[in-house]
C-alpha cells in the first residue's frame, strides 16, 4: 500500500469508525446515530447549489469523470441500474443517454431527490427513471434486483461503509457490477501538496460565497481526507464478497472509479 502524506491538520484516512459508538464527521468524532441527520443537513443545504458548485470547485473536470464512469459501466437497453446517492440525476441521466435501460435513483436526501426529479422534467424524461428516499446501508429493495449499482461521490459520507457495501452486494444479481466514484488519494508529488492548499483554502471560501454555507464545503473537504486510499478501499469491497476488484485513478489520484463484481 502506498503511503499518503495528509494534510498537516487532518487525522489518518480510515475506514475505521472510531471508538465504540461513535464515527466521524469531517474532522469531528461524533455519535454514530447522529452522522446520517448531520451529512443530511449537509446536503439539505447545498442542494440546489449542489451541481454548480460542483463544477466550480472542478472547474468542471467532475463532468468528465462522470463521463469516464458511465462509460467504464458501458450501458445496454437491458441493464437495470441502481444509482445510490444520485439524487441530482447525473448518473442516471448519462446512463439512459448511452443506451442504458431503467434507472432508480435511490438517496437519503429529499432536497436532493427534489432536484434530480425537476431536472428531469426539465429534460423530458418522464419515464425510466425512479426516484426513491432510502439509505444506503439498508437498501429497500429485494435480494438480486439490479445488474448494476453505481455511487459516486457519496460512499464517503455513510456512517458504516462495510454496511453499504454489503447491501450493494445483495441487491445485485449473480453476474452485477458494482462500480464507485469517489474522492481518493493524490498520488502524484507536488499535486498533493496543490490539491490540499486548494481544499482547505479555496473550497469553503468558494461555498461561503456561491452557497452561502462554509461550514458543509469545509465537511466535504475533511470529508475526502478521511476516506480510506484506493488500496484500503479495494480490500473492503473485496471483503464485502465482490470479486474482480480494480481500480482507476482520475486526475493523479484526485478521484478513483473502484469495479468489482458479484459473481
Amino acid at each position: 500500500m502506498r503511503h499518503e502524506k495528509n494534510h498537516p491538520q487532518n487525522p489518518e484516512p480510515s475506514a475505521d469508525t472510531g471508538d465504540a459508538g461513535t464515527t466521524h464527521f469531517g474532522f469531528k468524532t461524533v455519535a454514530e446515530e447522529e452522522k446520517a441527520s448531520l451529512v443530511r443537513g449537509v446536503f439539505d443545504n447545498v442542494a440546489t447549489k449542489y451541481d454548480l458548485m460542483n463544477d466550480l470547485m472542478s472547474l468542471g473536470v467532475h463532468r468528465l469523470w462522470k463521463h469516464e464512469f458511465v462509460s467504464w459501466l458501458r450501458p445496454k437497453p437491458s441493464m437495470r441500474l441502481l444509482d445510490v446517492g444520485g439524487g441530482t440525476g447525473d448518473i442516471a441521466f448519462r446512463f439512459r443517454e448511452k443506451g442504458g435501460g431503467d434507472v432508480t435513483v435511490c438517496d437519503i436526501n429529499a432536497e436532493m431527490l427534489k432536484v434530480g426529479r425537476d431536472r428531469a422534467i426539465d429534460k423530458g424524461i418522464v419515464t425510466g427513471v425512479d426516484w426513491i428516499t432510502g439509505d444506503a446501508e439498508n437498501l429497500p429493495f429485494p435480494d438480486a434486483s439490479f445488474d448494476a449499482y453505481t455511487i459516486a461521490f457519496c460512499i464517503r459520507n455513510v456512517t458504516h461503509i462495510d454496511r453499504a457495501l454489503n447491501e450493494a452486494r445483495r441487491v445485485l444479481k449473480p453476474g452485477g457490477r458494482f462500480l464507485c466514484l469517489e474522492f481518493s488519494h493524490v498520488v502524484v508529488p507536488v499535486l498533493d501538496k496543490i490539491y490540499d492548499a486548494y481544499s482547505f483554502g479555496v473550497l469553503p471560501n468558494l461555498g461561503q460565497a456561491v452557497a452561502g454555507d462554509r461550514a458543509s464545503y469545509q465537511y466535504l473537504a475533511e470529508s475526502i481526507r478521511r476516506f480510506p486510499p484506493q488500496e484500503a478501499f479495494t480490500d473492503m469491497i473485496a471483503a464485502a464478497g465482490f470479486d474482480h476488484v480494480s481500480y482507476r485513478n482520475l486526475t493523479g489520484g484526485i478521484a478513483a472509479i473502484h469495479s468489482a463484481w458479484r459473481t
